[in-house]
């Protein structure tokens, strides 16, 4: 693993990383995965504190930054909307500019990319982005990593995302899949195609590192994946559209008779979890064999660390 520079840079998404970037970080996370397993204990986070902005309800996310850091001996500290003013009574780069001075880092769940952009051009200190309606770049280098965990070498691997192709988890494994040169399709009504701009973004990206994107209502687009990959067919937030949505994305569900059309036995299930059992995916392929999805949930944990261990120069 080439020692690589990242200290201090913020992740806001993968358009702003490297091929060879995002690689580091995927062989550290390895690393410290390793440690953990080894049931090494190190303190590299000793001193170090981190605030974590809550807009969003998590389990994954709010566990992964709060074990990655206090297991090191650092200290995170949890702030809902109901614990600060953000944005509320104060701005959101006033906010920034408090966190900045009192703590070595931020991350930020919520809504819109735009207060995590201005955490972090505000606050001086590198800020995560836990996840808003556009991007959750932490989850999708934890999917990464399980990947690579099965089949080892990824390149020209074949994700396939099926269900809301709107949805924030299948616009940041476009990104990370074109850096990455991982054939990658996403399988949807066209209602809920990703937006233009980001497939043209990733098609140029695509052509570089030689992976392939497409974008289909086709299920039999699914032929041939490594992993299928799905979410829930309502995001926090979009309750109200809920019964168009289910009418939509009914035929998309991932069941047995899907994963069977991949023509492989040894394709695995993908889920960034909360499941919905029953709409998205059926309990027999989510808590089956061919399941990785609590492999994933546990990776979101190594792979935080190693951003953080990178990010913060600790290692």
């Amino acid at each position: 693993m080439e020692p690589t520079n990242l200290k201090g840079r913020s992740l806001l998404t993968w358009l702003d990383y490297s091929e060879m970037e995002i690689r580091y970080l995927l062989d550290l996370s390895k690393q410290v995965k390793a440690e953990n397993q080894r049931g090494e204990i190190h303190q590299r986070f000793t001193g170090k504190t981190i605030a974590l902005l809550f807009e969003k309800r998590s389990t994954r996310t709010r566990c992964a930054f709060e074990t990655a850091v206090g297991e090191e001996g650092g200290h995170p500290v949890f702030l809902s909307t109901a614990d600060i003013q953000l944005g509320a009574k104060e701005s959101v780069e006033d906010t920034a500019r408090v966190l900045g001075r009192m703590f070595d880092a931020i991350q930020f769940r919520g809504f819109k990319q735009s207060t995590v952009e201005i955490l972090a051009a505000y606050s001086g200190v590198p800020v995560y982005n836990g996840l808003t309606d556009r991007f959750h770049p932490t989850q999708v280098l934890a999917d990464i990593q399980t990947l690579e965990e099965n089949f080892g070498s990824i390149q020209g691997r074949k994700i396939c995302f099926v269900g809301d192709g709107r949805n924030n988890v299948a616009r940041s494994l476009m990104v990370i899949c074109s850096k990455l040169g991982i054939h990658f399709s996403v399988v949807t009504p066209a209602r809920l195609n990703p937006d233009p701009d980001l497939i043209k973004v990733c098609t140029i990206l695509a052509e570089s590192s030689g992976a392939q994107l497409r974008i289909t209502e086709d299920l039999q687009e699914v032929k041939g994946a490594d992993a299928l990959y799905t979410d829930v067919w309502v995001s926090m937030g979009e309750e109200a559209q809920k019964e168009e949505r289910l009418r939509l994305l009914r035929p998309y569900q991932v069941n047995q008779s899907l994963m069977d059309k991949t023509g492989r036995k040894d394709t695995i299930f993908l889920h960034c979890l909360p499941a919905v059992k029953g709409e998205e995916v059926t309990p027999e392929v989510i808590d089956g064999p061919q399941s990785r999805a609590w492999d994933e949930a546990e990776n979101r944990k190594h792979t935080i660390k190693a951003i953080l261990l990178a990010t913060l120069s600790l290692i």
